[in-house]
Formats: structure tokens, sequence, C-alpha cells
């Protein structure tokens, strides 16, 4: 992959600021918005059903999260969806726990089938939870590998018509016709509650300034990996983890990215 677009999009989140307006769930708003803040871009966390189809339509891009569901929630990712869809904005699904409880995969599952969603990005077994064959859920936490499981991914993502980022050692960014696989990372970073929320947060940014949510969502994964790559070379443990990494993402030159990206395309 030519990581000069990589680094395009980097720039162009940096100097265009674009607003991520993520329905998202408690226990992440603090690293997400923080992390969102590193990266260039500007985070609203905003939920009642009363505004959130206003800050849909002046945002860059819409973020659902359903790590901590509620009704109300529900209602109101409904809400921003349609709002979202309705005006062209590009919209990320972050299926957090889908197959531990049939709220969670319900809810998941009925918002897809709204359709809207460009990018539905999770780890191994929630994604494979949305399949015919089901997947399995420890908590939030992933017991499934996406390697193993790819024409199963890739037929959800033919259903939906979208993107599917999955994550894990190696990230998958799976179409119909399409895959990317990135391999920057840190086992570390799984230490740490919410990287994956961030790492859709990241995939909201990056469709903001990039009309491919294949390229897009790939760009978000790597830009994510190889900060915590580097902040793990700075860091004792998890917790210095946390502060390393919002330093590394501010300080991100163009030219490290560049060396370190790890990422390939097949059809």
């Amino acid at each position: 992959m030519n990581t000069k677009n990589l680094t395009n999009d980097l720039a162009a989140i940096r100097s265009a600021n674009p607003l991520v307006h993520n329905i998202t769930n408690h226990v992440v708003m603090n690293i997400t918005a923080n992390a969102l803040l590193a990266l260039g871009a500007s985070p609203v966390m905003a939920h009642a059903k009363e505004e959130v189809a206003d800050m849909t339509r002046i945002a860059g891009a819409l973020v659902l999260n359903i790590g901590t569901l509620s009704p109300s929630w529900v209602e109101s990712m409904h809400l921003s969806l349609q709002t979202a869809r309705e005006n062209g904005k590009p919209v990320v699904l972050d299926p957090v726990g889908a197959g531990a409880t049939s709220y969670r995969t319900e809810t998941a599952r009925t918002l897809l089938d709204t359709g809207g969603v460009n990018v539905l990005r999770g780890n191994a077994s929630e994604i494979l939870a949305l399949t015919p064959a089901g997947g399995q859920t420890k908590g939030v936490d992933s017991t499934d590998k996406a390697d193993h499981a790819i024409d199963a991914i890739r037929s959800l993502a033919k259903k939906y018509n979208l993107v599917v980022s999955v994550s894990g050692k190696t990230d998958h960014i799976v179409t119909s016709d399409r895959h990317i696989r990135v391999r920057n990372g840190t086992v570390l970073m799984s230490r740490i509650t919410g990287m994956g929320c961030v790492a859709s947060a990241f995939t909201g940014a990056f469709c903001a300034v990039n009309d491919d949510p294949l390229h897009a969502a790939a760009h978000a994964m790597a830009i994510l990996g190889i900060a915590g790559e580097i902040a793990e070379m700075n860091s004792t443990g998890p917790g210095s983890l946390q502060i390393a990494l919002l330093d590394t993402l501010t300080n991100l030159e163009q030219e490290t990215v560049a060396k370190m990206a790890q990422i390939d395309e097949k059809s």
C-alpha cells in the first residue's frame, strides 16, 4: 500500500480538525476524547435524543458504540444514524460485546439492518457474533481469531455493503472483494480498557477526511498501532502507556509513520 495516502490522511485530520460525534460508552469517554484530540480531530459526546440529530448534521463523522446500552441511548443512535444517512455522513458502528448478551447482539443487528453504516469495527468475536455462524465473546474481549473466518467476515461485508474492520494481532479490513492487513500495534494495548473504542473513533476521524472507507479504516488502525509501538518504548506498563500514547499521537511525524507502517492489500 502507498504510505503517502496514509500520511496525507493524517495531515488532513490535523488540518481540518473534523468533528467526530461519538455516542459511546461511559467507560471510554475520557480516553476516546483525549485520543481524538491528540490525533488532531475534535470530539463530541452527545447522547440526548433532543440534540443528537443536530450534532450529527454538523459532524464530519458519526461513531456508534454499544458498550453501555440503555433504551434511550439506542433511540438516540437510531436518530443519529437516520440523520447521518440523510446528510451523507460516514458512520462507524462498534458492536462492543456483541455475542455476550442477546440485547447487545440484536441492537447491533438492528442498527446494521437500518442501513447507513459504512464501517463495522470490532474484535473477532464481536464481528463473528453478527454472522450467521455466530461467535463467542467473553465480556467484551475476543475469543475468536479473524484469520480463520475471513469468508464469514467477507459475507457480512457483502450483506450490508460495508467495510468490516477486525482488530487483533493482525488487523483485517475487509469488503466483499478487498482485503487489507495491518500488522502494527502491541499486545500491551490490550491491557488498557477502551483501545478498541479508540480505534473506532479514529476510524470515524479518518472517514471524515477520506471518502474510501476501506482505506480510512486501515489508516486508522495503522496510526493507532504505530503510536502504540512507539509509546511502549517509553512505558513501564499499561498505566504509563496511556500517557505515552497521547504524547506520541500529538508528536507523531509523517516520516515515522511512513517508515513504520506495516500494511498490505490484496483483492
